[in-house]
């Protein structure tokens, strides 16, 4: 089956400035997603999308192909559905067409090739259109509705043990995994049956402030040791 993965990684960040180049465990933000998908034996090719020329330039040293992707599809508002769809209509110009599109994100760096080639595997065992990466939560949930607190998940004036719950699942955002058809035909990542790939809670850590870097290389440091249920 061919695949590819596709990396979207823009030039501006408003939380922390030049988010994806800046260094996390000796090596740009955007890098740890291009060695994760090169990692990966089910991924044939890797390809980062950006804005940015300095961005590219790492990207390339790390061995990713790239896309330069337009400034009006790489602002604050642009979604990463139009640098996806951009990405691969660029591809298929030059007779590229995938039968899987692996799209990783740079803010979720917690993850390896490994995990990826086992996700493709799942959506294939399962013939799934599309995956997405959760990790599983026991969690009490609660909003509030017209002023009044009203539990979400579970009865409060009957609360069970935590792990007698069913299982539900958070998506984190480390790897999502789709057929172009999905992107394509719906405009979303995620479409017809769609399959939960689950990873540890610490493999879904998410970086969006400075206090993110410190304790995401805290984390890659322990990868290694990481459950995967």
């Amino acid at each position: 089956m061919s695949t590819l993965a596709i990396i979207p990684a823009r030039g501006g960040s408003k939380g922390v400035p030049r988010k994806n180049l800046r260094p996390l465990a000796g090596k740009p933000l955007v890098a740890h997603s291009i060695l994760d998908a090169k990692e990966a034996k089910l991924v044939n090719s890797v390809y980062v999308s950006t804005d940015d020329p300095e961005i590219a330039e790492i990207s390339r040293l790390y061995g990713a192909e790239v896309i330069d992707r337009p400034a009006e599809l790489a602002g604050d508002t642009a979604s990463s559905e139009s640098a996806l769809l951009h990405a691969l209509t660029e591809l298929e110009k030059t007779g590229i067409s995938p039968e899987l599109v692996i799209f990783l994100q740079c803010t979720s760096p917690i993850r390896t090739g490994a995990d990826i080639d086992q996700a493709i595997e799942q959506l294939i065992l399962e013939n799934a259109d599309s995956l997405l990466s959760v990790s599983r939560s026991h969690k009490f949930f609660w909003e509030q509705v017209n002023g009044l607190a009203q539990s979400i998940n579970y009865d409060y004036r009957q609360r069970p043990r935590r792990q007698d719950m069913l299982p539900q699942f958070v998506e984190n955002g480390s790897l999502y995994i789709f057929k172009p058809w999905v992107l394509k035909s719906l405009g979303n990542r995620l479409g017809g049956q769609i399959s939960l790939f689950s990873m540890s809670e610490e493999a879904s850590w998410d970086i969006d402030s400075m206090v993110d870097f410190e304790i995401a290389e805290f984390l890659l440091s322990k990868v290694e040791k990481f459950h995967y249920p």
